[in-house]
């Protein structure tokens, strides 16, 4: 799933607070065979949690990361143990 994420201006903020919008889009094939770009739904977000949202995604996915190494060490040393 794509995201597409712009600054979101609000008319009259309430507050300093920076915002922005994230929209969550999909491609799918439409009946002539071409993509489509559509939208999944959208969520308005202050940045700063929308970054505490991508720091905590990173930290997962970096610790899959160290996951996959290891494993795929382990077969290399089976695949070349003599």
């Amino acid at each position: 799933m794509a995201k597409v994420i712009a600054e979101k201006v609000i008319e009259q903020p309430v507050s300093d607070r920076k915002y922005v919008e994230i929209k969550h889009t999909n491609t799918l094939k439409d009946a002539d065979g071409n993509d489509v770009e559509v939208l999944d739904f959208k969520e308005d977000l202050p940045v700063d949690e929308a970054i505490e949202r991508a720091e905590t995604r990173k930290a997962n996915i970096q610790a899959q990361l160290t996951e996959c190494e290891t494993e795929l060490a382990e077969y290399i040393a089976i695949r070349d143990a003599e």
